[in-house]
């Protein structure tokens, strides 16, 4: 039913840009770190965020162009998938901008953050075509939107992700991961992830539906074309990629083994979440930071001479901690550990579950949230032998 395609696309098209928006900001907090540069145009980057979340709701019906929504619809909802457009564009143009002229530093964590710039790139371009709509309806529910979906979501929200992991794993786990099984991990997912849904494109555009699991030799055409090349060469490299996500997971366990401890700042960052220990403190901070200036940590362990203009460091990250614990607030108090919170999230899927089958488990659930926050309100803030005040 057309209802039903309208409800599901209306979720499922803003889905996709509250998955990519997360790795949108570790890449805005990544690059400035590895350019040795402040990010570009900042209010520009946190209001084209808010922007995409805005006009997000409104390009869901450009799935559905093929469905008969009539030419006032298909105007309206070409014209917001065409502005969709500007605000991530508006981010591509900050990122790159940050990185031009500056200091690059090729770690990692740095080489996912380009990656995610470029194959985003990549499908951003080929969903701009949707606002086109005989393009759109050509397409629709062909391999075509299968590849353009991935280049967004893997090479966007994935490789995002990747570059947080290994920019944020000494400050979770105390450790670095290792640069050169990173790299291997980069290269084989980069090239995995072209080879399996580069062809896609080539694969819908020659009419291939999604979802399919066999096809006939009368509908493999010919030469380059070829469907079944194509989904030869896709699941290629699906096992390339595979190996590339397997190399990280080996990171992971060489990591594990390894016994050296992550430096205070391995980055040189700038960002408040590196002027505490790694990992860090139960607490966070000795001292709740005084934030002077965006990118504060920064601008402690560096100052600008009024002259040339140039940064020179004044002090660095160890002199920062030492301070920090000089001046610790000796009255920090922690509340004790709890185990109502879980039963409290353990009773609101309950209550969910409920809603779709029977209202008499959804009140159970009721009753385990209330119950549960009843006991969590009700415990001592401060456990006998509890490490603080």
């Amino acid at each position: 039913p057309l209802l039903w395609q309208h409800l599901f696309w209306i979720f499922g098209h803003p889905e996709v840009y509250i998955l990519i928006l997360p790795s949108f900001g570790i890449v805005s907090e990544v690059l400035p770190v590895f350019s040795r540069k402040p990010l570009f145009g900042y209010p520009f980057v946190v209001f084209s965020g808010a922007a995409i979340g805005f006009v997000g709701w409104g390009v869901w019906a450009h799935h559905m162009f093929a469905s008969g929504l009539g030419p006032v619809s298909v105007a309206v909802f070409s014209l917001t998938t065409m502005a969709i457009a500007v605000p991530t564009g508006v981010k591509i143009i900050n990122w790159t901008l940050t990185m031009w002229g500056g200091k690059l530093w090729f770690t990692t964590s740095m080489k996912f953050a380009i990656g995610l710039i470029v194959l985003f790139t990549v499908g951003g371009l080929s969903g701009v075509t949707h606002a086109v709509a005989p393009s759109d309806t050509q397409q629709t529910d062909t391999y075509y939107i299968v590849a353009h979906f991935h280049y967004v979501l893997f090479g966007g929200a994935v490789l995002g992700i990747f570059s947080g992991f290994y920019y944020w794993w000494p400050k979770v786990f105390g450790k670095m991961l290792n640069e050169k099984i990173g790299s291997w991990n980069f290269w084989l997912m980069v090239i995995g992830l072209n080879l399996t849904f580069g062809p896609m494109h080539i694969l819908g555009l020659q009419g291939q539906p999604r979802r399919m699991y066999q096809w006939t030799e009368a509908r493999a055409g010919e030469g380059f074309f070829n469907l079944a090349f194509w989904n030869l060469v896709a699941s290629i490299g699906s096992f390339v990629l595979s190996l590339g996500i397997l190399m990280f997971l080996i990171n992971v366990l060489v990591t594990y083994r390894n016994p050296a401890k992550a430096p205070l700042d391995p980055w040189n960052a700038r960002s408040l979440e590196w002027m505490t220990t790694n990992p860090p403190k139960e607490h966070n901070f000795d001292v709740i930071p005084t934030v002077h200036h965006l990118d504060d940590f920064f601008h402690q362990k560096y100052e600008e001479d009024a002259t040339t203009h140039t940064m020179t460091q004044v002090r660095t990250a160890e002199e920062i901690m030492a301070e920090q614990e000089r001046n610790a607030d000796k009255h920090i108090h922690m509340p004790s550990p709890s185990y109502w919170p879980i039963v409290l999230a353990f009773g609101l899927p309950v209550i969910t579950f409920g809603l779709i089958y029977s209202h008499l488990i959804s009140v159970v659930g009721g009753v385990i949230v209330l119950f549960a926050a009843y006991g969590w309100a009700l415990e001592s803030s401060t456990a006998p032998d509890s490490d603080f005040e």
